[in-house]
Parts: C-alpha cells; sequence; structure tokens
C-alpha cells in the first residue's frame, strides 16, 4: 500500500487523501471546518489500526496527534475530532467509499487465490426517505459479498435486486471474476445444478 505519491510530503499529495477527494460533501457550508478526504483518510486508517468505535478512534487521534500532525500537515495544525469525523459518515454514500477505498488498496484477486461468495439480508432494513414506521412493506435488503481468503480481503459489495435474490445474484459476478483463474468457494444454497452446469 502507498500512503503518499510524491515528495516534498504535504497533505494534498497524499494518495490516500487523493482517494477521497471527488466524494461530494454534503456538509453544509459552515460545517466544513475540516476537509472531507482528511476525515475518511483519518478513519479508515483508525479502522484498519484495529478501532471499532468512535471512543477508540478518538483515543487513536490522540495517542497518534503527533505522527498525524506531522503526516498529514492540516489546516491551523489540528485534526478533526472523533464527533465531526461521525458527522462526514452520516451522509456519507458508502457505496461510493467502498469503491474508492477498494481502488485505493487496490483489492483484486489474483491467479490461484480463493473466492467465498456469501449472500447476507440486512433485517430490519427499510427505505431512508421514510421513518421505519411508516415505510411501506417492502423485502429487505440483500447483499453478496465476496471475500479474498488468501489476504482477508473483500471485494466491493454487491447489491442485490429487491425482485431477485443471492441464487439468481451469483452468476453475474461469477461471470466477471472466472476469467482471472480463482477458485470459487460456496455454501450448499449456492451449488445449483444450473449454476454450476453453466460456470
Amino acid at each position: 500500500m502507498v500512503l503518499w505519491t510524491n515528495f516534498p510530503l504535504t497533505m494534498s499529495t497524499l494518495a490516500i487523501i487523493d482517494a477521497f477527494k471527488d466524494l461530494p460533501d454534503h456538509r453544509r457550508g459552515a460545517g466544513r471546518r475540516h476537509n472531507q478526504p482528511l476525515c475518511l483518510a483519518l478513519f479508515t486508517l483508525s479502522v484498519t489500526a484495529g478501532c471499532r468505535g468512535f471512543i477508540a478512534i478518538s483515543d487513536w487521534l490522540k495517542s497518534y496527534r503527533a505522527d498525524l500532525l506531522a503526516l498529514f500537515e492540516p489546516a491551523k495544525d489540528r485534526l478533526p475530532s472523533y464527533s465531526t469525523i461521525r458527522r462526514v459518515l452520516l451522509d456519507l454514500d458508502y457505496k461510493a467509499y467502498s469503491a474508492c477505498l477498494a481502488s485505493f488498496f487496490e483489492i483484486e484477486p489474483l491467479s490461484g487465490e480463493t473466492l467465498a461468495f456469501e449472500g447476507k439480508v440486512l433485517r430490519g432494513s427499510y427505505n431512508v426517505e421514510t421513518p421505519a414506521s411508516t415505510s411501506e412493506s417492502h423485502r429487505a435488503i440483500q447483499l453478496v459479498t465476496v471475500y479474498i481468503v488468501e489476504r482477508g480481503l473483500i471485494l466491493p459489495i454487491q447489491p442485490v435486486d429487491k425482485k431477485s435474490n443471492e441464487i439468481t445474484a451469483f452468476p453475474p459476478v461469477l461471470q466477471a471474476l472466472a476469467q482471472r483463474g480463482v477458485v470459487f468457494a460456496f455454501d450448499a444454497l449456492n451449488t445449483q445444478k444450473n449454476m454450476s452446469g453453466n460456470h
């Protein structure tokens, strides 16, 4: 993983900053004291370091404050707080963030690696435009996850059409990855005769 692109080392040249520079910032102008790509870079690094909550992120920011200031050189020599990072995440397009992250970490399956497929149903999911209590009835959101076993990495998560299911969602993902010389692993649900015969 390359954290920066060239020297001298300034925030504008850090590759992890550039990875998120094109994501739209939905915060109001008055609430943009800190650069959104910086907030996302710090969030990404803290989670990579093992933080599993905003209190843990806060502790991580305090513990490595001097190093982070030297690395990112933020405006006015100030880092965003964990609450600022949280506000950025509230309005974040996670699909776009996931794509940026996959590109930054160069997550691509290599020949000979094993890809494990898993379908998940998000219980209690509902339309974000309306409160859960008033949302029209609909099927729960379904996702397909592809996991690179040898490296413990997850490829960009694939949504499943609400009128479909994970069995019919797998073939397009298979077709996109089958030419890479990888090994596929499924659970019993996805060892359908038609799918195995065609792929």
